[in-house]
């Protein structure tokens, strides 16, 4: 892959080296996936989300971000396996 190969991860997602450090954004904006997926597992509500990133991202893009991290949860699962608490 060449250094200014953008990636497409889904259709309001993408990876370009070029931006943030290749690290995954909303397509057409610099708001990286990952702060998006904090302030849902923090409960903020989707609509104050949207509207915290200026209307720059849609529920569509969100609900995007949470499906494709849950299938690469579920893909890596065993990644994050702790040790069974003492009982």
């Amino acid at each position: 892959m060449s250094k200014t190969s953008v990636r497409f991860l889904g259709r309001y997602i993408v990876s370009d080296p070029q931006v943030c450090h290749g690290k995954p954004t909303f397509r057409g904006t610099r708001i990286m996936v990952e702060q998006v997926l904090k302030m849902v597992a923090r409960g903020m509500a989707w609509q104050t989300i949207i509207e915290e990133c200026h209307h720059s991202i849609t529920k569509e893009a969100i609900a995007e971000a949470i499906e494709l991290s849950g299938e690469a949860f579920l893909k890596h699962a065993d990644e994050f396996s702790l040790e069974p608490l003492g009982v």
